[in-house]
């Protein structure tokens, strides 16, 4: 984890396992001119669902996470992390490791 590279290494894979089960999904970057930003979008009908991917057993969002999640309003909001237990974070975002939210995702899809 400590490697220089860990971090987008981390983000890829995420991103493509995520993107992969959710194939008839569409997936986007989402990115404001002030900097704030999701690493993936996915969106089907009327459905929305965003992901925050972070490299570290005690993730932290920015401020700007908040604000991004009250202005898109996605059904459903998750920070992947390489966490051992899931937990809600003020945002309302669910803090999951990748296999937690590839199962919450095959219930959901």
């Amino acid at each position: 984890m400590g490697h220089p590279v860990f971090g987008a290494s981390w983000e890829g894979f995420c991103l493509e396992q995520i993107a992969g089960y959710l194939r008839d999904w569409k997936a986007s970057y989402y990115r404001t001119s002030s900097g704030e930003e999701l690493d993936l979008v996915m969106e089907r009908g009327n459905n929305r669902w965003v992901f925050e991917f972070k490299a570290s057993m005690s993730p932290r969002v920015s401020k700007g996470f908040s604000r991004t999640l009250d202005l898109l309003k996605p059904d459903k909001a998750w920070v992947v992390a390489p966490v051992l237990e899931s937990y809600k974070i003020p945002s309302g975002a669910l803090v999951s490791n990748l296999r937690g939210v590839l199962e919450e995702l095959e219930v959901l899809s």
